[in-house]
């Protein structure tokens, strides 16, 4: 999730010289203003146009060679940094300006990137992998070991406090590394993890110079396809095609960024042809479909992208009992809740955490019985049981999935009450803190890290503080497994123990629905991160 702090700025002065970025009026217009000049509010929003569809994928083709895409994201806090390892990182930036040694495809698998290959020993305690030769940053110094180590001994310095800290700390400290020579690294780990390389995957785990770490919040200098020309925190910001990359030079000539205020402004520039995408951004349904019945602009879909849980916190008083837990799950068809919360754009969850399109994932639904859930909280001593459940309009979807889930469990005799909290203070407030609530991660993570920084017992991001001692033991047995089919039936009876036991329902997985110009081509996303190299302007 993000969590995002909004303030107007400047537009970039480049792009207003050209006449291709937003007008200063554009970016500093509120919702009421840009409706005033005939495009779009959000309430109610409506273009006749009842029979439009919602795409189902981007537009593809070979992209004119040049050009400059503009991206319009939300406003974000002052202390914005470069620096990926940071919870404050701007996100948009990251996959252009940098590498990781690997990274997941869209199935989960982790894939080589600035490392070639890869081997652990056979207890999967040391990794050793062999690195790309020939790599050079934007400064023009080469990629090597070194560069590697300083990185990734950058994210585990409590002083930076990155997200990733915690799950490479779980398995290694900084004398966990050594250049066995320039383009040769060895991990030698702290406990055994066979899925070590997937934890390098995440978007904190990006290569920057050894030199350069102290600065690099400001500097960006990566190995990525772009090079920063110029970034203001909070504000607008610009990159440049580095034709020196190793994977090739990309399509576009550069990537120039503006921060806009809020949803409606960032359509209504949409919409008016002042930029080309809108980054961060999940469109509702409604918005959607006057996107994509616009001439200048359309939607494409990141199947899944959005992974929705409505957590029951196991430490309170109603979902204490397991039996409650699991009449809350009986009680609902996330079938009806996709049709109903996101108007069919997304998947069932089923109460499984892992989304359909990994690897790992285990396709085994589990009931919907009513009569069973109403059996079960007799049994638990709550025939008649009443709660709340909280959400918040710091997400679109949010409000829309506490109704929908509230309307299917009447049939229990389950009796909710929605309450709507403030979106500047949800994940202060309610998140974690109050007994049944709405929430959301992005569904980019490697099935070792899912499992493990969500559902762990005593993990941070564990928001039911569910805690199962039979759960954490086939995590460990997994990370200890080397043999992959093996590794893979320990994941599946993970998953089979959170949708049995675990107080972390799962209704569902949202595509997130992007708003772009009919002119962007091969726009390909992925955890945040775009195809940085195809993507391009047809014209």
């Amino acid at each position: 999730m993000q969590h995002v702090v909004q303030q107007h700025h400047h537009p970039d002065q480049r792009a207003a010289r050209d006449g291709r970025g937003p007008s200063r009026r554009a970016l500093l217009t509120g919702a009421a203003g840009l409706a005033g000049l005939g495009l779009l509010t959000l309430t109610g929003c409506s273009t006749g146009a009842g029979a439009v569809t919602i795409p189902e994928q981007a537009a593809t083709g070979v992209a004119r060679r040049g050009g400059r895409l503009r991206i319009a994201r939300p406003a974000a806090s002052a202390a914005e940094t470069l620096d990926s390892a940071s919870s404050l990182s701007a996100y948009e930036y990251l996959g252009a300006l940098y590498n990781r040694l690997v990274r997941l495809d869209e199935s989960g698998q982790t894939v080589p990137d600035l490392a070639r290959e890869w081997s652990g020993n056979d207890d999967g305690t040391v990794w050793t992998f062999a690195l790309r030769r020939g790599v050079r940053f934007h400064d023009g110094s080469r990629f090597t070991a070194d560069d590697a180590i300083a990185s990734i001994r950058h994210i585990l310095d409590e002083k930076t406090a990155s997200p990733q800290a915690g799950v490479l700390g779980e398995v290694m400290t900084a004398d966990s590394m050594r250049a066995l020579d320039p383009y040769t690294l060895r991990f030698e780990l702290t406990k055994p993890n066979a899925e070590f390389p997937s934890l390098l995957t995440a978007y904190q785990c990006y290569i920057v110079p050894a030199g350069a770490i102290d600065t690099i919040g400001t500097t960006g200098i990566g190995t990525g396809p772009f090079r920063l020309s110029s970034f203001a925190p909070a504000g607008t910001g610009s990159i440049e095609a580095f034709d020196d990359h190793f994977a090739g030079r990309p399509a576009l000539d550069g990537i120039d960024f503006f921060s806009i205020q809020d949803t409606t402004a960032r359509v209504n520039a949409l919409l008016a042809g002042q930029i080309d995408l809108i980054s961060q951004t999940n469109l509702d349904f409604a918005t959607a479909r006057v996107v994509a019945a616009s001439q200048r602009a359309t939607v494409a879909r990141v199947v899944n992208a959005q992974w929705y849980t409505m957590p029951m916190l196991a430490t309170s008083e109603q979902f204490s009992d397991p039996l409650v837990r699991q009449a809350m799950k009986l009680a609902y068809d996330p079938r009806k809740i996709v049709d109903t919360a996101i108007q069919g754009t997304g998947s069932p969850g089923w109460d499984n955490p892992v989304p359909p399109q990994l690897a790992a994932f285990l396709d085994e639904p589990r009931e919907h019985d009513p009569d069973k859930a109403r059996s079960l909280l007799k049994r638990a001593g709550h025939e008649r049981f009443q709660t709340s459940i909280h959400t918040s309009s710091y997400e679109s979807v949010f409000t829309p999935l506490a109704v929908a889930y509230r309307d299917q469990v009447k049939a229990a005799g389950i009796d909710l009450t929605v309450k709507n909290a403030s979106a500047d203070s949800y994940y202060t407030q309610i998140w974690m803190q109050k007994p049944l609530m709405v929430s959301y991660f992005f569904t980019g993570r490697p099935i070792d890290q899912l499992l493990n920084q969500i559902f762990r017992s005593g993990s941070s991001y564990n928001e039911s503080a569910w805690s199962n001692p039979t759960f954490d033991a086939l995590l460990d047995d997994a990370r200890a497994e080397m043999d992959d089919a093996k590794r893979l039936t320990l994941y599946q009876d993970a998953q089979r123990l959170v949708v049995a036991d675990g107080a972390d329902m799962t209704p569902m997985f949202g595509d997130r629905l992007v708003g772009l110009s009919r002119d962007v081509v091969n726009y390909a996303e992925f955890g945040f991160e775009f195809d940085y190299l195809r993507i391009g302007l047809a014209r």
